[in-house]
């Protein structure tokens, strides 16, 4: 537990949530600040603050709650389908400092626009030398 994460504080009873779920390697929550009703955060319960660094059983757990918590929400909102999102770093819009994995109830009308825009690769050749780093990153 990292004493200035709130998401640490919850996880140990300091601070109250609205929990959803919790078993021995996550707790699910609905979030204080929801996009729509049912905003539902899952986090690992030991403190993480990259997804790079939670252990695989742990992430596994994460994404195997998900669809479940997913659908639970969709029924008790009457929502019509849901996004999953997990922000990495800042500059990627993480702003606890404890991964976290976002289900998002959606319905039709709900005004809520995801970024679509795209950056296409310079050239063929960066999309190449990009392709074969990560793949030789993979067999390490």
């Amino acid at each position: 537990m990292i004493k200035d994460c709130v998401f640490c504080k919850i996880v140990a009873g300091e601070i109250p949530s609205s929990k959803v779920y919790e078993d021995d390697l996550v707790m699910a929550f609905l979030d204080i600040a929801p996009i729509n009703p049912g905003h539902t955060l899952i986090i690992p319960k030991q403190h993480h603050t990259s997804a790079t660094t939670v252990p695989p059983e742990c992430g596994a757990r994460m994404m195997q709650m998900a669809p479940r918590i997913a659908c639970a929400m969709m029924r008790a909102t009457e929502a019509d389908g849901f996004n999953l999102l997990l922000s990495n770093g800042a500059c990627a819009g993480q702003v606890v400092p404890h991964t976290h994995l976002h289900i998002i109830p959606r319905f039709p009308d709900d005004g809520i626009v995801l970024p679509t825009r795209t950056k296409n690769y310079e050239s063929d050749e960066q999309r190449d030398r990009i392709l074969a780093d990560a793949r030789k990153r993979l067999e390490s």
